[in-house]
């Protein structure tokens, strides 16, 4: 992993279309001031699973496998991270371990906010806080889906529509 150039968020194109990234120009300004720009190639682990966290990371550009392995050793691909998407967040929250292992895919262009920086910032920012439950909620519910899945062999929107 490299250091990048330091781009302000706001000046992000993409960033109303994504959850965390689209938070009042203010909020922004004080994550641009503890975020640390990062330009890594394809293949690169930007954490493994155990691994204490040591904060999240932001994909701008590019995509990550998410993936778990098996006491056995095999590895399970959970999904792929795509831009816009904040990684590890509840093992940064918690000061756990992160629950996956995260490799990216692409050359990619990402942000890492240590958990020191980002326990203020969500203090500081309450705005922030509810962006942070909405995609700790969406993780679940994906997880939900994944769990009703392979137990039933059916996802919600298929059980929904036959209701």
């Amino acid at each position: 992993m490299e250091s990048a150039k330091k781009q302000s968020c706001l000046d992000c194109v993409l960033r109303p279309d994504r959850l965390f990234c689209d938070l009042p120009t203010a909020v922004l300004q004080a994550l641009d001031t503890m975020k640390e720009p990062l330009s890594c190639p394809r293949n690169t682990i930007l954490f493994r699973e155990g691994q204490a966290a040591r904060g999240v990371f932001i994909l701008c550009e590019g995509r990550a496998k998410l993936s778990v392995c098996s006491e056995s050793g095999k590895r399970l691909i959970l999904r792929i991270a795509v831009p816009g998407e904040v990684l590890g967040m509840s093992a940064a929250l918690t000061g756990s371990d992160y629950e996956v292992t995260a490799e990216l895919l692409d050359n990619a262009q990402l942000v890492l906010v240590k958990r020191k920086n980002l326990l203020q910032f969500l203090r500081d920012h309450r705005e922030a806080c509810l962006h942070v439950v909405t995609l700790l909620s969406q993780d679940l519910h994906v997880a939900y889906d994944r769990v009703r899945s392979v137990g039933l062999g059916r996802s919600r929107k298929q059980r929904t529509a036959h209701a």
